[in-house]
């Protein structure tokens, strides 16, 4: 299992624009992702594979993580991508319409005889996996366990996701319950991170935020930004609250007073057990005896 740090956010950065690509140098995201994909023409995706592949060695991460997202694996422009992007500076690949454990498979195959033959450490290239349809979904416990020495996340691309269920989008995302659900809990048992879909109307920053939260509530980490006004709400929605801090540092100041034994205590008036003195050490970024920091 791959262990890395958590993505509040992630931004969308279309390879195929030069000016975009230079905006994002100051972007405060976790992580850039460099897309190739649904956010390029299919007449620029040539160009817009060259200018990525050019610009990765010497782009300024300062801090972030460089992924690209490639063309999806029944695309025929999938290996091209990745011959091309392969090297230096690249973090990672966020593959889309992972349909199949197999379409992971085959990409790891293929990132291994390149960081052979192009001396990069075994494994560096990690990946992350969008779920865009319905038989993703159905497949999804599988997937995440996949390539356990690379897959860092897996992602809803809720667009795709919908528009395959035949449902439109709504403002209350009830239409996503459950495929955020079942996406958060396979990722947990498998030890690696969620990363919500993106809100493509970044003129509502409430929207954001409320989906955001939704997100949050059931397991997710982080979020995929489409545009650098939602990357401060990410960062809020996706961090621990003051209160959310000052309780977990009560839980576990209480635990650690009673000793390694300690059964059911009591905090602020109210019982707290084991389960939820782990909840509080990961919330407090601190890692429970025994157990691998947690995955983005």
């Amino acid at each position: 299992m791959v262990t890395a740090r958590p993505l509040r956010s992630l931004l969308s950065v279309p390879g195929s624009s030069e000016r975009f690509m230079d905006r994002a140098r100051d972007a405060g995201a976790d992580g850039l992702c460099f897309d190739l994909e649904d956010a390029v023409a299919a007449a620029d995706k040539a160009a817009a594979r060259r200018r990525v592949a050019a610009s990765l060695p010497g782009y300024p991460a300062n801090g972030r993580e460089l992924w690209v997202r490639p063309n999806g694996p029944e695309s025929g422009l999938l290996e091209a991508d990745l011959d091309a992007v392969v090297g230096p500076g690249l973090h990672g690949l966020h593959l889309p319409k992972v349909d199949h454990p197999g379409d992971l498979v085959r990409v790891d195959h293929y990132l291994t005889y390149l960081e052979r033959t192009r001396d990069l450490a075994p494994g560096s290239v990690r990946l992350m996996a969008w779920i865009e349809s319905p038989e993703g979904l159905a497949r999804i416990e599988d997937i995440c366990r996949t390539v356990p020495a690379r897959l860092t996340a897996v992602s809803l691309g809720s667009e795709d996701y919908t528009a395959a269920l035949g449902v439109p989008r709504t403002r209350d995302a009830g239409e996503l319950t459950y495929a955020r659900a079942r996406i958060a809990n396979a990722a947990a048992a498998a030890g690696i991170g969620a990363l919500d879909g993106a809100e493509t109307d970044f003129r509502d920053p409430a929207l954001f935020e409320e989906q955001a939260r939704r997100a949050r509530s059931v397991g997710f980490g982080g979020k995929f930004c489409v545009h650098p006004g939602q990357i401060a709400a990410a960062h809020a929605v996706f961090a621990p609250t003051d209160e959310e801090t000052a309780w977990a540092a009560r839980v576990v100041a209480a635990f650690e007073a009673q000793g390694p034994d300690a059964g059911a205590i009591a905090v602020d008036g109210a019982m707290v057990d084991r389960p939820v003195h782990l909840r509080a050490l990961r919330l407090l970024g601190r890692r429970p005896d025994g157990e691998p920091p947690s995955a983005a």
